[in-house]
């Protein structure tokens, strides 16, 4: 699903799709592409979203990743250190990240559309933590170092986890919450 509430082509799934009241002044802040899953926050709230978009501020962000084929010590070396990619036309180079192998495959509910699957071609899962949010930056990043994303999820903004929510949920944020979004004491 688009991570917005207006369709860019007819049949595209949107976040209008949930069924649910949302007043018409929220917004996503921050996107995911329609390839890709996890955490998305929606506010009214323009200070909170400044704050969340706001480059100066680079806050975290958590993805775990399934990658084509299996990543040397090497390519994540690379991607801690950051990388360039280019994005329309132009060289960028990532900020540091965090980036480890998952220890073991993360239980999700299944894809739709599936990924596709390569008997011959192993896949290795990563966390993969940036302060930056460009277009497309976890799949330009582990391309760049040789590394096709197959599966991208959000699972933490901030300090805040996706936790158990499964697709389509949603919950409200408390004021607790906030501050642990921040990373700031409760």
């Amino acid at each position: 699903m688009l991570s917005q509430f207006t369709q860019e082509a007819p049949g595209q799934r949107t976040l209008a799709d949930l069924g649910l009241f949302i007043s018409p002044d929220v917004y996503p802040v921050g996107r995911l592409d329609a390839d890709s899953e996890g955490m998305l926050v929606l506010t009214n709230d323009k200070a909170l979203n400044a704050r969340l978009l706001n480059p100066q501020f680079a806050h975290p962000r958590t993805y775990w990743v399934q990658v084509e084929g299996l990543p040397t010590e090497e390519a994540l070396e690379r991607l801690r250190q950051g990388v360039e990619f280019r994005i329309e036309g132009k060289v960028h180079r990532s900020r540091p990240a965090t980036a480890v192998l998952l220890e073991e495959r993360p239980t999700l509910p299944d894809r739709d559309p599936p990924i596709r699957v390569r008997k011959s071609i192993p896949d290795t899962w990563l966390a993969l933590t940036l302060a930056e949010g460009k277009n497309r930056q976890v799949r330009r990043m582990c391309a760049a170092v040789g590394f096709p994303v197959l599966r991208l999820l959000r699972v933490q903004i901030g300090g805040l986890g996706l936790g158990d929510l499964q697709p389509g949920q949603v919950r409200e944020l408390s004021a607790a919450d906030l501050r642990v979004l921040f990373r700031e004491e409760v």
